[in-house]
């Protein structure tokens, strides 16, 4: 990776939700100092946004106001949660309905027309807004540095309190008079007046220790020295950080502790020697009850959905957990000593059943739907946050799978999820930075054993993960909403690279793979046209291949699509035939002059008789509709024979070459030219 890759990783990340202009804003809010993390599709936006570790997302509603406001609904608890800010756009015929977003969880907007300038600067009040919510930014809370206690007593005998000290006595006032300070800590004894007194005659040291009334078993030296006119206190406690637990900040419908509660005793428990284990729950779909039985009854149901959790969770014996409504419908349970995921995954489960009984509202019975996601909590993970998000991200992954109310993020889970997202981060910089390869399969004539074409294939030397073939390079694509990006990358590439190759390559044809996402996009064809056109290859020296399962998605529109590409020139393959849904009476209704049967076909011909008579149906139905069959993954001598007798006329495989770079492609054509006609 690149210094410059490295370096946008260190910037602060962005969530950037866009249906219409997603790389116009990446680009800005990049030139703005933040690393933009973008999507333009709804699926697993939740998932996507919690990995991304975003303070701000911001959701453009221009265009696309229905599609927005979803996108607010299913960020706004996260967000909520986490201490983030919504930002949304919206455009100027849907300024009179920014109050719809804003009851939906976004936290700013701004509206069209607007300039870059407008732009960065309501991202910037966001980004405020965020440390504020925070305390004192989100790298304080939970984080694992040592507090700095301390206080100092002004010749005006008013005491001034480190910020940290502040935030754990959480006093009345900016300053306090002597008496105060004593009387908020607890010195029952007047020692601290007696320290302050031997101070005040002229001594260089005093020390005095006490108890806090929260926790007599905690207590805290002060060491005082002078300091000019001042007397300057260091305070030295325990090891384990202070929560003060009467004076946790508490959610005003359920009297539970809220998200900065949360925070705080994850941070608490984070820091200490044992485990924890925290559980995230969420109502699903809780806006329904509230629009069909109305606000009350929803405030209904989140009190008793809170009761439920104290008596289930009091029951249990545990005593230092922790129990806080985080967001709108969202719950989370910390279980303090709770090393083994499968004991909190079993208190998770029992939880959603006892949930989920009907809740009685004035004679109307609601019944509800939880999921739940679980994460163990401790400082390997991180600062609270971290273990927030982490729980959080279980959460998701509950909600996105069809069985099961429970995920349990293991550390396996975690670098599944972290790798996924890393790869997403990494595609724009490696298609930007010329990271991507192509290679070329040679396609050999089965009779004459000619190399008569290649098919173009992506290779990206990821510098973390290795060699990564097309599969996985699109299916990232894909998580990142650049499939259509990459495709065009690719093709334009390849075609770069054939309008260079020397003399003995004429003449090849060259296959590249096309997606339903690109043949989606209004200008494919202009678009492959023009590429086409900047180089030496013409469309009749073309094939666009597509696999089957993209066909399926829309068989009349792909059917039109594909006849305007062949009337353009191109020719058409349907590629790895054989794994999806193989249905052969579907190609009569589609333009193709290729079939491409799978590997794993071509390896089933050497397989069973019942095996084989399948690989025969394919191939004759295929012959008799006028398409020419290849066959891939082709490695022996003996199964090319076999794949021959059933009437492939076009076989491409390691029998012949791996994929290629064009130097290696044209030495092996040079070396072995009676593959060529």
């Amino acid at each position: 990776m690149s210094a410059e890759t490295e370096d946008q990783h260190r910037r602060p990340p962005l969530f950037l939700v866009s249906f219409r202009q997603r790389d116009e804003l990446a680009l800005l809010v990049e030139r703005a100092g933040w690393a933009a993390v973008s999507a333009r599709r709804i699926e697993k936006l939740e998932h996507r946004f919690l990995l991304s570790e975003a303070r701000i997302a911001l959701v453009d509603a221009r265009g696309a106001f229905d599609e927005g406001i979803e996108a607010l609904r299913i960020l706004s608890q996260p967000a909520e949660a986490n201490l983030a800010a919504l930002l949304v756009l919206v455009s100027r015929t849907d300024a009179d309905r920014i109050g719809e977003c804003m009851s939906v969880g976004a936290t700013h907007f701004l509206a069209s027309p607007f300039g870059d300038a407008e732009l960065v600067q309501a991202l910037r009040f966001a980004d405020r807004y965020v440390t504020r919510l925070s305390g004192h930014g989100r790298e304080r809370i939970g984080s694992h540095r040592p507090k700095q206690l301390g206080w100092t007593l002004g010749p005006d005998d008013r005491v001034t309190l480190s910020a940290d000290l502040a935030e754990m006595l959480q006093p009345s006032g900016d300053t306090l008079s002597l008496r105060e300070f004593l009387e908020l800590i607890g010195d029952e004894d007047d020692a601290g007046q007696a320290a302050v007194a031997k101070m005040r005659r002229g001594a260089e040291l005093a020390v005095f220790a006490h108890a806090l009334p929260e926790n007599k078993r905690e207590r805290l030296i002060h060491t005082l020295t002078a300091d000019g006119d001042d007397i300057v206190a260091r305070i030295e406690r325990p090891d384990r950080p202070f929560v003060a637990r009467d004076r946790v900040r508490r959610d005003g419908l359920t009297g539970l502790a809220d998200s900065h509660g949360a925070l705080d005793w994850l941070g608490s428990e984070a820091a200490g020697e044992n485990s924890a284990a925290l559980i995230v729950m969420a109502i699903e779909r809780f806006e329904l009850i509230n629009k069909g039985f109305g606000e009350r009854a929803g405030d209904t149901v989140l009190r008793t959905i809170a009761r439920r959790i104290e008596r289930f969770v009091g029951e249990t014996g545990r005593r230092n957990r922790l129990i806080a409504r985080i967001a709108g419908a969202e719950f989370a349970i910390g279980l303090a000593s709770s090393s083994k995921l499968d004991e909190a995954a079993a208190v998770a489960r029992e939880l959603v059943g006892v949930l989920e009984k009907p809740i009685i509202v004035d004679e109307q019975t609601i019944r509800v739907r939880v999921r739940a996601g679980v994460s163990r909590a401790d400082a390997a993970i991180g600062n609270a946050a971290a273990i927030l998000r982490r729980a959080h991200t279980a959460l998701a992954e509950a909600r996105e799978a069809e069985n099961g109310a429970i995920y349990v993020m293991d550390d396996d889970a975690v670098d599944r999820a972290s790798d996924s997202t890393r790869l997403e981060a990494d595609l724009l910089p490696a298609m930007e930075g010329d990271e991507i390869e192509i290679l070329f399969q040679p396609q050999v004539s089965v009779t004459t054993g000619a190399i008569i074409g290649v098919e173009a294939l992506s290779r990206w030397r990821h510098p973390v993960f290795g060699e990564m073939g097309a599969m996985a390079l699109f299916a990232a694509a894909d998580r990142a909403d650049r499939v259509t990006d990459l495709s065009r990358h690719v093709l334009a590439k390849a075609l770069e690279q054939a309008s260079k190759w020397p003399e003995e390559l004429d003449g090849l044809r060259i296959a590249v793979n096309i997606t339903a996402d690109d043949m989606a996009q209004p200008d494919f064809l202009t678009a492959i046209e023009s590429l086409v056109g900047k180089g030496r290859i013409t469309p009749d020296r073309m094939t666009l291949e597509i696999t089957e399962g993209e066909l399926i998605r829309d068989l009349s529109g792909a059917a039109a699509e594909l006849a305007e590409l062949r009337q353009a020139g191109f020719r058409i393959a349907i590629d790895d035939f054989g794994t999806g849904y193989s249905s052969l009476a579907y190609l009569k209704s589609l333009p193709l002059d290729y079939l491409k049967i799978d590997s794993a076909l071509s390896r089933d011909i050497m397989g069973e008789r019942r095996d084989r008579i399948v690989v025969r149906g394919i191939i004759e139905m295929a012959l008799s509709l006028g398409m020419t069959v290849i066959a891939e993954g082709v490695e022996s001598e003996e199964q090319l024979a076999a794949l021959a007798r059933e009437g492939c006329t076009i076989y491409q495989g390691f029998l012949c070459a791996p994929p290629l770079p064009s130097d290696r492609l044209a030495e092996l054509i040079a070396a072995q030219p009676h593959r060529r006609k």
